[in-house]
Formats: structure tokens, sequence, C-alpha cells
């Protein structure tokens, strides 16, 4: 297992390959549907201003050679702030038709989800040696316990799964399934099932 602290430089991102397992510590930021479509809107098609000037320039200082993290959390209230209950990894295809433009905005080192993404996530990690990571999914207990701190909350009127949870990870699991020379295992996987499957059938290759 590779250990690795966020931000996480170039040249590290670059020699991962896939299939290597890692640990990550440090702070990332959680973002699904709404908030990916938001910082499209709000930050590369638009001009933002006010708070949402401020909100942009907070997220740069923790996505600059950061993790973006596909994850709607459970989470419960208590004195001294926040505690992720559960926080397992949303299908992260859906952000595909944004991804690609948030890693180049932002400078992203790593994609955490489930499920893999598509030809453009894997062209912008080529070109921005960026790499996705797949979390383990239905062990969303089990990763919170790598949560050991939320840092802050913002567009909390997004509602709590699509907010920005900024938080600090400890001995985060994940495993690299697609890396920033354009290798996907996720491609390998699907290609190698519909061979085996066009020859049950008897169709030809």
């Amino acid at each position: 297992m590779r250990e690795l602290t966020i931000p996480v430089d170039e040249a590290t991102t670059r020699a991962l390959e896939v299939g290597e397992v890692v640990s990550l510590s440090g702070a990332m930021v959680t973002a699904r549907d709404a908030a990916h479509k938001y910082m499209i809107e709000t930050f590369i098609e638009g001009t933002p201003a006010g708070e949402d000037a401020a909100l942009h320039e907070i997220l740069k200082g923790h996505l600059e050679r950061g993790v973006v993290y596909h994850c709607g959390p459970v989470v419960a209230r208590e004195k001294d702030g926040w505690r992720f209950v559960a926080a397992g990894p949303t299908t992260s295809i859906r952000e595909e038709p944004y991804e690609g433009r948030v890693i180049a905005h932002f400078g992203l080192a790593g994609v955490i989800g489930k499920g893999g993404m598509g030809a453009g996530t894997l062209a912008a990690c080529r070109e921005h040696g960026c790499v996705y990571l797949h979390a383990v999914g239905g062990a969303a207990t089990f990763i919170a316990d790598s949560v050991k701190e939320v840092l802050a909350v913002h567009r909390e009127d997004l509602g709590t799964p699509e907010a920005f949870w900024v938080i600090r990870v400890e001995g985060f699991p994940a495993v690299v399934t697609m890396d920033a020379k354009g290798n996907s295992l996720h491609d390998g996987i699907r290609d190698a099932s519909t061979a085996v499957f066009r020859q049950v059938l008897g169709l030809s290759s």
C-alpha cells in the first residue's frame, strides 16, 4: 500500500498505476451532482462574485493538487461541530459531464468514487496528472472511521448530501482504477467481460 498525503504532487500521481492500493491522509472535499453543476456554472462558465468568489478561493486552496470525493455523507450534529456517521462513495459516472473540466480548472490530483468514469475524465486525468480512485462500496461506516474531522461545510442550502464538506482524513483506503497514463481498469474489465459474453453466445469476435 502506498501512503499519500494530500495535496499530492503531480510526479507522484503520474507514477501511480491501475491496481495500486493507496492510503490517503489530509484534507479532501466532497462534491456530488449539485456541487459539480454549481462549480461548472458559477466558477468555470460564470464570473463568481461576492460569496461565490470567496468560496471559489476557499475551494481552490483545498483542490489544487487536492482530491474530490463523490460522497453524500450521513452526518450528526455535535456540540463541537459535525461527525461523519457514514461516508460511502457515490456512483461516479453521474459526474462524467462535469469532471474533466473540474479537474482542469482546479488542477486536481485525484477523484474518489465508485464504478469508474468515462473517456472525458480519463483524458483529463492523462493531461493534468490526475487519478481516479475507487473506494469500497457498501462500507460507509468503515470509511467514516477514516474521517477524523469536519473542517468546514459550504453551500448547506444544496442539502446535506450535496453540500461541499471539507474533511480531514487519515488512512483513507482506495484503489487506483484510472491512472494518468490513460489506463482504465474499468475499461479492461468491460472489454474482457464482453469478449467472454460473445464467446458464450457463440458470436464472432
